[in-house]
Order: C-alpha cells, then structure tokens, then sequence
C-alpha cells in the first residue's frame, strides 16, 4: 500500500549547554535519526532539528568558575555537541543554539504577540537571595531541610526523600548553593504569563485524539485544577535574552526564564535550516 508523501518535522530535547553528551543522551538521537532515515527512504519529506539549550543560571556560573564569558562557553560545548553527533553518524538536517538571532526574534515576537492580547501580567514576588554573591537563587541553587519530613540537604523546590514539593523560602535552615551564604528574602517584580487563559484549550486539545490516551491521563492531573501564573522573568545577572519593555517595571534589567525561550528553539533551528 502506497501512501502520499508527507511532510514531517522531527526534533529531539535540547542538550543542555553546560556539559557533554552521554551515552543516555545519545541513545534518544540515534533512535530519532534512524525513524528519521526511515521516512526518507519512504520519500516523505523528513526533516530533523534541534538545537544546544544555552541560557540560565547554571550556564553564567560555571563560565564565571572558567574565568570566561557565556558565550564563549556555549560556543565551545556546541561545537563538541555537534562533534559528537557528526562521529555517532547523526543526520540532522539542522543543528542550532538557543542562543541565536532566530531564536530572539521569536522570542520576544510571541512574547509581544501575548502581552498585546493580555496574557502576560506583573506582580512583586518575594525570593531567596545571595547576599554574597548579589543574586536571585534560583529553586535548585538552594538546600536546606525539608520543611514537610525535616530529611536535611533537599532542593529548594521539592524534597527528594518524601516528594513533597514548596517553595524554596519555607525551607528550613536554607544555604546557598554558590556561595554558602544564608539566603535572605528579598522582593522584586516579575513577569507571569496567564496560563489559564489557555486552559479550555488545552483541554480539548490534549482530548482530541492528538495523544496515546496515558499522555492525556497524566496531563488531566495538572488540567482538572486551575492552572496557575507562570513566571516567565529572571533578575539580573543571569545569562539569556533581555526583556525588551521590561525597565518599566521597577527600573531593573529582567531576561527571559529560560524555559520560555528554549522551546522557541526548535523553531529557530527549523527557521534556520540550509534551503
């Protein structure tokens, strides 16, 4: 039975910019370049993107342990990404970084779109902050005790001993992860994006024959409550994309989370793919 040619986009999770590939991770690309090479052969049109995910905090620090700038370090780990894929035979037909024209572009176009239409809105949110180092912690940069089975040494976002998850400033005895330092709660402004503005459409979306029904199941475990705001903003200094409008906020710089431009990036990859 012949079927028509199609038209396919393929990616793959985006490594992280701060370490090399393993042998875990190359066993999820060379499974897609083999579907990939696959649906060539058939004579659909196949084509298979991805991109070095190379923004946020823990990308700033380590280049700073290096003495070098992020970019620089991000330069440096994608081309031994890419060097590695290239000796495992990996057919991507592009292969990018987050940290791109393209992926700026599109960032802040759908940030815009949404503000326009009312989805983003600000509040002042209070935060665990490094008096040594000058900077808001991120969740996973501070440890302390759990404040729900007091097991010691937990992340600040959720305890891996009893899976209760919090915020970091309920922790108990908390200490920074880079510097040692006991953080203190400081407030500032941030950007949110209305999620639940969205949810009667993700509802029927994920219901509509889009997704093996256990993918429906689990995601139904977030959609049957309320969703809630996303903060989708960073204070200064972290490494990614400047907020363009955001210095009305309280006259501070504020980035992009990196989690709202990295999923942009598989687009930027397919945006800019050789013709």
């Amino acid at each position: 039975m012949t079927h028509p040619p199609r038209k396919i986009l393929v990616t793959s999770a985006l490594p992280y910019a701060n370490g090399s590939i393993h042998m875990g991770h190359m066993v999820e690309y060379i499974q897609t370049d083999i579907w990939v090479r696959f649906q060539k052969m058939r004579g659909h049109q196949c084509i298979y993107v991805c991109a070095d995910d190379a923004h946020g905090t823990p990308i700033m620090l380590r280049a700073q342990n290096e003495g070098i700038t992020p970019e620089e370090l991000v330069a440096r780990i994608g081309k031994e990404h890419l060097a590695d894929f290239v000796a495992f035979g990996i057919g991507f037909d592009n292969y990018h970084s987050t940290h791109s024209d393209e992926n700026r572009e599109l960032a802040e176009s759908i940030y815009a779109k949404l503000k326009a239409n009312g989805h983003i809105t600000s509040h002042t949110i209070e935060q665990a902050y490094d008096p040594e180092k000058e900077m808001f912690l991120p969740d996973r940069f501070v440890r302390g005790t759990c404040p729900k089975c007091k097991t010691d040494d937990q992340y600040g976002d959720n305890c891996e001993a009893c899976g209760a998850t919090y915020d970091p400033t309920d922790l108990i005895n908390p200490v920074s992860a880079v510097s040692g330092a006991t953080p203190i709660r400081k407030k500032s402004e941030h950007l949110f994006f209305k999620l639940a503005d969205f949810q009667d459409m993700l509802s029927e979306w994920t219901r509509a024959g889009h997704l093996q029904p256990e993918v429906s199941n689990k995601l139904d475990e977030w959609l049957k409550d309320e969703l809630r705001e996303w903060d989708i903003s960073r204070d200064a200094p972290y490494f990614g994309f400047e907020i363009p409008d955001a210095l009305s906020l309280s006259g501070d710089k504020k980035y992009f989370y990196v989690w709202l431009d990295a999923p942009m990036g598989y687009f930027a990859s397919f945006k800019k793919k050789p013709v």
